[in-house]
This record gives structure tokens, sequence and C-alpha cells, in this order.
């Protein structure tokens, strides 16, 4: 048997694929009002926001870094474009600043970790808790709950006689292009070496601090855009918005099989992954089981997706030494 038959049948994604497949079947079957129309729409539409978020976290990580903070910049910009819908300023002109708001934050970012040289985990982490105070402090414990109703309409309605929320179209529209922009392009390629080797990346001339600012700017403005989707959703903004999102977006990101130590890792997974979790998340909602039991479940998964990665690397490494030994084939190097 060849390396390379090993590698498709111990692949993650194949692995995460038949997982995948094996919770909607049983969500099907045994979960009452599960394959209805109207809870399949609910569960895309609250998908929407975490879809979003990962797509620039899978970027980051593969970067060698981390945005604790993303969670925080939506709800901030939350209340930044509710007050301005409050003020009486146009719709377009409130959705503006909100998306100014993510990019001054995920720059803001991008500047203590690529000049100062603070690491990304300690500043998000302390960003985390400073941008959902400023929210705290423009808009206090209330909320702002009139918007427009074309606005709201966006957050209710599907695309015509189908399940599909119009919520979840700025990530269809936006996925493809990260997914090119990942794995057909040069930029992909400057982010691949600088999570394989940073000093050896900057030494073969890639611009390391100024692509690492640029994907921090970038999360926040996709943050941004998650905040108004989450806004016209929920037809909410206030400043605890989304607290724990982040969580779910990590684990999305690892269990998708992207390496939690840079360098490694696939949209593809991570879109098998998304789909888990949202399944996950719907299932324990029409089994009557809360939000914190939710966490912990996902908190449990984030785990157990980095103690099975950990492990299918090693076996990994057993194997290609060991059919090396035998002197056959090795077979396509690993990208996820």
């Amino acid at each position: 048997m060849k390396t390379s038959l090993i590698e498709r049948i111990a692949s993650w994604e194949n692995f995460l694929a038949l997982l995948t497949v094996a919770v909607l079947a049983y969500a099907v079957f045994a979960v009452p009002n599960f394959a209805t129309v109207f809870n399949i729409s609910q569960a895309i539409a609250g998908a929407s926001e975490r879809a979003l978020i990962v797509l620039p976290m899978v970027l980051l990580i593969i970067a060698r870094e981390i945005d604790l903070s993303v969670a925080s910049i939506l709800a901030l910009s939350s209340v930044v474009f509710g007050l301005l819908i409050r003020e009486g300023v146009a719709l377009e002109g409130a959705i503006a600043l909100a998306l100014l708001t993510g990019i001054l934050a995920g720059a803001f970012n991008g500047v203590l970790v690529t000049y100062l040289g603070l690491p990304s985990l300690v500043v998000t982490l302390g960003t985390m808790a400073m941008f959902r105070g400023i929210g705290y402090i423009l808009l206090g414990t209330g909320s702002v709950n009139e918007f427009p109703e074309s606005f709201t309409d966006f957050g209710i309605d599907t695309l015509g006689d189908t399940p599909i929320p119009w919520t979840i179209v700025p990530f269809l529209v936006l996925a493809p292009v990260f997914a090119v922009l990942l794995q057909r392009s040069g930029i992909g390629r400057r982010i691949y070496a600088i999570g394989g080797s940073p000093d050896t990346a900057l030494y073969a001339g890639v611009r390391v601090a100024r692509i690492r600012l640029g994907l921090f700017v970038l999360s926040g403005f996709i943050c941004a855009i998650a905040s108004i989707v989450f806004t016209a959703r929920l037809a909410n903004a206030r400043a605890d918005n989304a607290i724990g999102l982040e969580l779910d977006v990590i684990t999305i990101a690892l269990l998708g099989g992207v390496s939690v130590f840079g360098g490694k890792g696939k949209l593809t997974g991570v879109f098998l992954a998304l789909v888990l979790i949202a399944t996950l998340r719907n299932v324990l909602g029409l089994s009557q089981i809360g939000g914190d039991a939710q966490g912990t479940v996902i908190g449990l998964l984030l785990i157990f997706s980095l103690l099975l990665s950990t492990t299918a690397q090693r076996l990994y490494g057993g194997l290609q030494a060991k059919f090396k030994t035998a002197g056959l084939p090795k077979g396509p190097e690993r990208t996820t």
C-alpha cells in the first residue's frame, strides 16, 4: 500500500467530512423539527457571524497570530452603528462608520503586535476587554432597537423561496475570495511562509510586519461586517453582543485542520467544521440545552480537536518514517 493512499484514508478532512455527515444524519432522523425549512434557515442565519469572522482568523492563525478581540470588535462596531442610527444618521453613513470602527480596532491590534513586538495573544486579550468596555462607555447597559425597515428585513428575509437567509450572503461572497487569496495567490504563499518560519520569510524578502498588520486590519474589517449582520439579524445593538463568539471561531478554525503552531491549514476543512459546529449548536438548542452548556460542549470540542490534531501529526510522522524505511514511495506532502 502506498503512503499516498494511507494519507487519503487518514486525511483529517475526510474524517471531518464523515463526522459532519454522521451528525447531520443523526439530527435529521433523531432530532424533532431539525429538518424543517424554518429551522434550517435559522441554523444558517445563526452561523452567519461565525462564518464571516473565521475567514480572517484562519489567515491569522496560519501566520502564527491570533485575535481574541473579534467578538468585542463586533460589539463595539454594533454599538457605534446603533448610536448613529439613533441620532438620525443615514443608514449608509452609519454602516460606513461602523466599518471604519472595525478597521481602526484591527489596526490598533496590528500596530501593537507588529511594530511594538507584543504577543498577539496578550494584546488581543487586553483589547478584548478594552473594546467591549468602550462599548459600555458609549451605550451603557442599554440597547438600540429601532432600525430602518429595510435593514431589519435584511436580517430576517430569505433569498426568494429558498431557506437561505440574506445574512449568510456576505459570507458566500467573501469565502471564495479568501480561498483564492490563501490557496492561489502570492500573498497566500507569503502567509504560509510566515507561519512556517517568520525569520526565514523575513530573510527571503517577505514584508512580515506589513502582512501581519494587514491581517489584523482585515480581521477588524470583517468583524465590523459581522456586526452589521448580527445587528440586522437580532434588531439589537448592545455592548454585550456576541459574548463568547471568539471561542466558537477559534474552535472552528482548529477543528478544521488549521495548525495552532502556524504554517498549515486550508479553508476546505474549516468549512466542514463550520457546518459541524452550527449543527451541534442547533441540535443542542432544539434539545433545550442552554447557552452555557453549549459553551462547555464547544470548549471540550476545542480541546478534543487540539489533542486529536497533535496525535494525528505524530501518527503521520511515524507512518512516513515506517514506509521510508521500507523503501515505499513517500507520496505528496500534507497541506493540512
